[in-house]
């Protein structure tokens, strides 16, 4: 077979396997890595042996899997949005920086003593393990829709310690095992590489917003014209800084750099441009774990023995735990999402990718370190992807950390004033919209938006309707929003179900769905009755929806449950009371020896963190 025949048949195999082992994992809601890896062994020397280390010489592995990674971090950093990360700034910057430190220097002493190598070794699988990535982590998130927040933490964890680990890898292992030439040089490296990265990252990010926001030109093929020009951004970064300065993995910190500045302003068809960035990196990232996964050679596995079993042990049980315990320390995170995050931390395809071109630079002078460096990190990566990655929807479930969302379909005036209501009470709320522009108005304005018809079964579940508590219809047809609510009530079978009833005359057709209609007109002369009749309560009402709250929520914490109201009132927030107890199809304002108990409903009234304070307490 020539060598063009058989790299033809090496793309075949890779991107045929791939492309099933991503359709069988959307088929059972399942992160796709898992399969990619599954599918890597299989097809490789290990199992079929359609793919063997002979089709792909190193040179071609090392430039291939240098742009793939380019592409896939560029996405990342992309969809990264400061106000996303204002979520938790505090608690994401600690994540990378003593979180890194860390997981570093913790692995580098496990490695150290349970496998026995050098301290120059140890260290080095200690800076590769640092990376956990958008590889693995974006795949996870798709299928386990957790709050914004623990999203946000992920997301930017892992985009940034990529760079971080592949920067400080390749200067420790150029400047540490190699040449021996200790901290002070090794950090100046560091510095020197990263510092070169976002320079070419942010020059690059620049052009790029000049060529497409300042000289927009408008043509017919302009949509497509800025999508070809922000995927050539992430591959001129990355050889610029590459190839151009010949600094050795400052393309990684370059596309971060560039890939965070242009998906943080203003730039036209930015909709079109993410799906095809993701269509594409979804392409790369199918080739490069296929292609890497079956170059493992499972012998590289077992050498390890029983001291690679411990490393990957305390490294997912002990040392992630403690690096997120001590980076959340604070109120943002609850207890629970404090340990979800502490059990999702597997590692991608920087480790994988920068380890297998390490062995490739061994080669036969020291094979005993080459296997030893390939074998624990392809063992902490096999494990925490089948382990954290494949059971993180399980393990999100069991901590009860999927929020229930708020779907609105309709992003007029009232679809954003009802989101904005919600969002200021803490709900993760969803906009399905159609118009265009209206979508990108509202992400502009920071709304969560889907881009669809909120008629199709697939745009809704695409929005979250499948783990919704609400749907609300707020369009202006009424013939819309009852067909929202039908699919809500009888496809997904959503708790409650509100719709706008712009003629009073279809109301009758909403309540024989069950479905909560919300007259136009009514709602408007109730207001104003208000502000007529009782002038004093509207007036209060008004001011409380500015500084105060009112919920009703069921009591499911045993810190709650089973006490007196007088005794609970202990517990609660300053500035919060509760205004009523609910109980079957019985409400009763309570009194101070009135015991509540496991599923009342209590209404919470205050000032508006002391509310949000006390149903955490009523409900955790």
């Amino acid at each position: 077979m020539s060598a063009s025949t058989e790299l033809i048949a090496l793309v075949v195999t890779v991107v045929g396997v791939g492309v099933a082992a991503q359709v069988f994992s959307d088929w059972l809601s399942v992160p796709s890595v898992l399969f990619w890896l599954a599918a890597g062994v299989a097809v490789g020397p290990e199992g079929l042996g359609l793919i063997t280390p002979s089709a792909i010489d190193g040179g071609s592995l090392s430039a291939i899997v240098g742009l793939s990674v380019a592409i896939i971090v560029f996405e990342g950093a992309f969809a990264l949005r400061i106000d996303r990360l204002r979520e938790a700034p505090r608690e994401t910057l600690r994540l990378v920086t003593v979180g890194a430190i860390i997981s570093h220097l913790g692995t580098a002493i496990v490695v150290r003593f349970a496998l026995g190598t050098s301290w120059e070794l140890a260290l080095l699988i200690g800076s590769l393990l640092i990376a956990t990535g958008p590889t693995v982590i974006t795949p996870i998130l798709e299928v386990v829709p957790v709050r914004e927040r623990v999203a946000t933490t992920l997301e930017t964890e892992g985009v940034v310690n990529d760079v971080t680990a592949a920067i400080l890898a390749i200067v420790m292992f150029e400047y540490l095992l190699l040449e021996g030439e200790g901290l002070p040089t090794l950090i100046g490296q560091f510095a020197y590489r990263l510092g070169a990265g976002v320079l070419v990252g942010v020059a690059v990010a620049g052009v790029v917003w000049l060529l497409l926001a300042r000289l927009e030109l408008p043509t017919e093929n302009a949509p497509r014209n800025a999508r070809l020009v922000v995927l050539a951004a992430a591959l001129v970064s990355y050889g610029v800084a590459e190839a151009g300065l010949g600094v050795a993995e400052s393309g990684i910190a370059a596309v971060a750099s560039a890939g965070f500045l242009l998906g943080n302003v203003d730039l036209p068809y930015r909709e079109q441009i993410e799906q095809f960035k993701g269509d594409v990196t979804l392409v790369v990232l199918t080739f490069v774990f296929v292609v890497l996964a079956s170059l493992l050679s499972l012998s590289d596995l077992r050498s390890l023995g029983i001291g690679g079993i411990v490393v990957v042990l305390v490294v997912a049980l002990v040392i992630r735990p403690l690096l997120v315990f001590l980076s959340t320390v604070g109120e943002r995170f609850t207890f629970r999402e404090r340990l979800f995050v502490s059990a999702i931390g597997p590692r991608g395809i920087i480790p994988a990718s920068v380890v297998t071109l390490f062995a490739l630079q061994l080669g036969d002078s020291q094979p005993e370190v080459a296997t030893t460096l390939v074998g624990t990190v392809f063992l902490v990566i096999f494990a925490t992807v089948a382990f954290q990655g494949g059971l993180a929807r399980h393990i999100a479930q069991a901590l009860d950390v999927i929020p229930m969302r708020t779907i609105i379909v309709g992003g007029g005036r009232i679809g954003q004033a009802l989101a904005d209501r919600l969002e200021d009470r803490g709900e993760e709320v969803t906009i399905v919209e159609l118009d265009e522009d209206v979508v990108e108005s509202l992400r502009e304005d920071g709304y969560r938006v889907e881009h669809g018809d909120g008629t199709d079964r697939e745009v809704l579940r695409s929005a979250g309707a499948e783990n919704a508590k609400v749907i609300a219809a707020a369009t202006p047809s009424d013939d819309v929003n009852l067909l929202v609510g039908q699919l809500a009530r009888n496809t997904y079978d959503v708790a409650t179900v509100v719709a706008r009833v712009n003629q009073p005359d279809n109301e009758d057709a909403f309540q024989d769905l069950d479905i909560e209609a919300i007259s136009t007109g009514m709602s408007v002369a109730w207001s104003m009755d208000n502000v007529i009749e009782r002038p004093a309560i509207a007036r209060w009402m008004t001011e409380l929806d500015r500084t105060g709250d009112v919920q009703e929520i069921e009591v499911t914490a045993d810190a709650a449950a089973g006490r007196t109201v007088a005794d609970l009132a202990e517990d609660l927030p300053e500035g919060c009371y509760v205004g009523l107890i609910s109980r079957g199809d019985e409400n009763r304002i309570p009194h101070a020896e009135d015991r509540i108990e496991h599923g009342d409903h209590v209404t919470i009234i205050g000032r508006k963190e002391a509310v949000r304070n006390a149903i955490d307490f009523c409900t955790a």
